[in-house]
């Protein structure tokens, strides 16, 4: 099971493009806002693990 964290790069109307901490090389992953915590910001930091993401 995938856990990791994520860097919020930018925050585009109802989705958001996320960066892999340690694989800063990949592609940015799009993320339905939907699923992510209501208060995130641009450069904050997010944990996912068991398909939910949650604020560091």
């Amino acid at each position: 099971m995938l856990v990791c964290d994520y860097i919020v790069e930018s925050i585009d109307g109802d989705y958001v493009n996320l960066r892999r901490v340690d694989k800063p090389e990949e592609e940015l992953k799009l993320v339905a806002r939907a699923l992510l915590p209501e208060n995130i910001v641009e450069g904050g930091r997010l944990h996912y693990e068991m398909l939910q993401y949650t604020i560091v």
